[in-house]
């Protein structure tokens, strides 16, 4: 099999277990592709032998997998930049061996978060977290050891299969006489199933080794997310307004995370639409069972 549009291939979805990762699995299925999916119990990213091995074969190589406990980064930072950077390069350098094409998905945080309009692909990575600072170096590593590489950025991601904000929101809507949520954080909340899509689409249209934004369009607070998430749960909860200040983290979260997708244009890529319309299809999937 070869890397042509229209063909099949051979994918290898790496952290399948993952909210996302399942939905790429879904969606590379559902145009025709032959999929794999491992996740941390069938394939060790810190271990570069098995990243070797693992990747024989295969046309495509989606790296989902990730240290993504941004909290518990801030003290077991070793620990998250094995998997964030060692890992990504280990599967980056597998995946250059084996002549697959690797998808390795990074993150808003590899941005300061104080910027006022939508972060271009090429503005200057600037972390402020642990977690940040090791996705970043992902980032740096994937590109160093292969530039047919496709880096898809992404940001406060939800879906049906796995813990995420709507889920928690709305379970707590059921649960409390009021909510109170942060409204100085903004943006662009987008859903997996959307995000994995997009991925099959760049792949098949064959774009370019590079950084590519993968999230919905239009911006919002937390706050302003909650209000529509409840009101889609069929909960009369109140959502009051609060700061970040009202809540002591140990990472600092970017107050501004909305992404550009110039190059998506470009490249005549559509990026996925607006996040309140995607928030409407997603909603009656994510909140189901609650």
């Amino acid at each position: 099999m070869t890397r042509t549009q229209g063909v099949a291939q051979r994918w290898l979805v790496v952290g399948a277990a993952g909210m996302l990762g399942r939905d790429v699995v879904e969606a590379a299925a559902g145009a025709g592709h032959q999929v794999t999916g491992v996740g941390r119990d069938g394939l060790d990213v810190t271990d570069a032998a098995a990243a070797l091995a693992a990747v024989v074969g295969y046309d495509v190589v989606v790296s989902c997998a990730a240290w993504t406990a941004v909290d518990d980064a801030e003290t077991h930072e070793a620990e998250a930049f094995a998997v964030n950077a060692t890992g990504a390069a280990n599967l980056a350098r597998a995946a250059a061996a084996a002549g697959a094409r690797l998808v390795h998905v990074s993150t808003d945080y590899v941005f300061d978060g104080d910027g006022t309009e939508p972060y271009p692909e090429d503005a200057p990575m600037s972390p402020r977290s642990a977690y940040g600072r090791t996705k970043a170096a992902g980032e740096w590593a994937v590109r160093a050891e292969t530039a047919d590489a496709v880096v898809v950025r992404t940001a406060w991601l939800y879906g049906a299969g796995g813990r995420c904000f709507p889920r928690t929101i709305a379970r707590a809507a059921g649960e409390r006489d009021r909510l109170s949520v942060v409204d100085d954080q903004t943006g662009q909340p987008t859903w997996t199933a959307d995000l994995a899509d997009l991925i099959v689409r760049l792949v098949a249209a064959r774009v370019p080794g590079g950084i590519y934004h993968g999230t919905s369009s239009g911006q919002v607070t937390w706050c302003g997310f909650a209000r529509q998430v409840v009101a889609a749960s069929g909960h009369p909860t109140p959502v009051d307004a609060t700061t970040s200040a009202a809540y002591q983290l140990p990472a600092p979260r970017p107050a501004y995370s909305v992404l550009g997708h110039d190059q998506l244009h470009e490249l005549g890529v559509e990026p996925i639409g607006d996040w309140a319309e995607r928030w409407d299809a997603a909603a009656p999937t994510v909140l189901a069972g609650l």
